[in-house]
């Protein structure tokens, strides 16, 4: 017999590691400043420098997002760092987290890579950065432009449940549980 409440709870799990690992404050920030710097499609070549700016930039917030975590101290304040070979730095020693527990694994770095990935599927086949950069490709490739991204996001939703995440990075409430599982 099947538990259905447990299928449901791993299911809704599952979707939330999904939405917490997608780069959101990212992606609202590139497509509220992209009009602008790509002068809504219309693009001199100041407008592609600073896209490609704000792409670039983007991007690394996609990446970096992926290595930040954090816990409840001791002081019961909330810390944040970014993790390291040795553990959380830069970080204050606590008296009740063992930091080292925060060590950077092989799943971060899969996280990082397709976070970086969905970003830049939909940051180069925005329509405003297609016009900016390569006109042509939306009238000549329109299929591949509507069938990459649900492509790149299924294959990524896919290995961000292979490899759950229980990292709580930055703008992410922390674990109230103070012990890590690596």
């Amino acid at each position: 017999m099947v538990n259905t409440s447990s299928i449901q709870n791993k299911t809704f799990t599952g979707a939330g590691n999904f939405v917490k690992l997608l780069p959101t404050g990212t992606v609202f920030m590139f497509q509220f400043l992209n009009p602008v710097f790509t002068n809504s499609g219309d693009c001199h070549p100041i407008n592609k420098y600073l896209t490609s700016f704000l792409i670039a930039i983007c991007g690394l917030s996609c990446c970096f997002a992926s290595f930040t975590d954090s816990y409840k101290g001791s002081d019961g304040l909330t810390h944040y760092g970014f993790a390291t070979a040795k553990g959380l730095w830069p970080s204050p020693n606590s008296d009740s987290v063992d930091l080292s527990n925060y060590k950077l694994r092989f799943g971060d770095f899969v996280h990082a890579f397709f976070s970086l990935n969905v970003f830049v599927v939909l940051a180069l086949l925005d329509s405003n950065t297609v016009n900016c950069f390569y006109p042509s490709f939306e009238s000549t490739n329109k299929a591949l432009m509507m069938a990459l991204p649900p492509v790149i996001g299924s294959i990524s939703g896919v290995v961000f449940l292979l490899f759950p995440n229980n990292r709580h990075g930055i703008g992410y409430p922390s674990s109230d549980d103070s012990s890590k599982k690596s």
